[in-house]
């Protein structure tokens, strides 16, 4: 009984409070997606555009929400394992 509520606990991430070097972390995590968004989609400006399209190298909405939401999962990702090995 004893060794499954260890098993329970040592499955559960260590998490960390929100700090400005969390946010740093997650600015960079999505200026890499974009970057890497804008030389690897093909199509990056099919649908609709967007209002300061320059700022984000031209690209289209489809495009920017896509390489963002992979920011979001990359930048999720280094934060969950810097906290667990201890670096944050």
């Amino acid at each position: 009984m004893y060794s499954t509520l260890l098993l329970a606990a040592s499955a559960v991430p260590t998490t960390v409070e929100w700090s400005p070097k969390i946010a740093m972390i997650m600015i960079v995590c999505n200026v890499f997606a974009i970057a890497f968004g804008k030389l690897t989609i093909a199509k990056q400006s099919e649908g609709p555009g967007l209002p300061a399209s320059p700022m984000f190298g031209g690209m289209g909405l489809g495009a920017l929400l896509g390489t963002t939401s992979f920011g979001h999962i990359l930048g999720a990702g280094v934060i969950l394992g810097l906290a667990t090995t201890g670096a944050l």
